[in-house]
């Protein structure tokens, strides 16, 4: 049985990327603190690891000798990044330095998660060969860890997504548990309808994500949903689909809404290169809303 490490396992996407892995691999899951999810699987093992110190990646490696690597670990918020560049650096360009270092050792498959935020958003419904163009930090340190991923030496691949949503089980809220949260307790929620995304089915990702290790398929590929929405829409059909007061949400555009960091207008993918390549399917927002707020069942159990 192959040895598959992944990082930020008390995040959002690694948790199901854990729970379908576990099924054909030795699964370590490694976090920076104590586990905060329930894994229930014996091919489950949870690592604590800060992935920016070169010395704990290091010993992990030794420890484990994993045969593929997956980095979903981040700085994801773009106005903390923005905050605080020399953490964001850290966190997301030099753990990525330090994980390739560690993972040409063994000669891993090294998978990095990336995002949207490469882009400008001026164009919209990119493709993996599209120029990148930045317009906030965050975006700027996951393209600099792209390029460090390009230069590995051994097989690799980079998968970017769009405004994961989901069940979170234990974890952060997406935009859709937050508007249902706040709607719940009829607070007024401010949402952006100038931004146009393809949101990604959590499952949908860790599915397509499965796919590329057990094909060990090198390159980029775009991984999203199909459905073209602003995030005022996907918020009005959260407070629909739960019969609360849509009211309560508020269009706001990013002339209104002050932010550290610039958000893309436009961004969204074109998914017909994994659509080809990966026979990657996605469901309906619709379904993918239903999905969210039907299950009860936590991401690790």
């Amino acid at each position: 049985m192959q040895t598959i490490l992944i990082t930020g396992a008390n995040g959002f996407i690694a948790s199901y990327l854990i729970k379908i892995a576990a099924n054909e691999f030795k699964v370590i899951a490694t976090g920076k603190g104590l586990n905060k999810k329930i894994f229930s699987s014996e091919n489950i093992v949870y690592e604590q690891l800060d992935f920016t110190s070169e010395k704990d990646i290091e010993a992990v490696f030794q420890k484990y000798k994993p045969d593929i690597v997956v980095h979903a670990g981040a700085m994801s918020k773009p106005d903390d990044c923005e905050i605080n560049k020399p953490l964001a650096f850290q966190t997301n360009v030099k753990s990525t330095e330090y994980l390739l270092n560690a993972a040409g050792t063994f000669k891993s498959f090294f998978i990095f998660l990336s995002t949207d935020f490469i882009f400008d958003g001026e164009k919209g419904m990119y493709q993996e060969e599209d120029e990148s163009n930045p317009v906030n930090y965050y975006g700027e340190t996951k393209l600099l860890a792209e390029s460090e991923v390009k230069n590995y030496a051994y097989d690799w691949s980079i998968i970017r997504t769009v405004l994961v949503y989901g069940n979170p089980g234990s974890g952060r809220d997406n935009i859709l548990t937050m508007v249902a949260g706040a709607l719940k307790k009829n607070k007024e929620v401010k949402i952006f309808d100038d931004q146009v995304r393809t949101p990604t089915y959590v499952e949908d990702l860790a599915r397509g994500i499965k796919t590329i290790i057990d094909k060990r398929i090198n390159g980029i590929f775009h991984l999203s949903g199909k459905d073209v929405l602003t995030p005022y829409e996907m918020a009005v059909a959260v407070a629909r689909f739960l019969q609360m007061n849509e009211n309560l949400i508020i269009k706001v555009t990013e002339k209104d809404f002050q932010q550290p960091a610039r958000r893309p207008l436009k961004t969204g993918f074109d998914i017909s290169k994994a659509e080809a390549t990966l026979n990657y399917t996605t469901i309906s927002f619709a379904e993918g809303l239903f999905q969210t707020f039907s299950k009860e069942i936590l991401p690790g159990e």
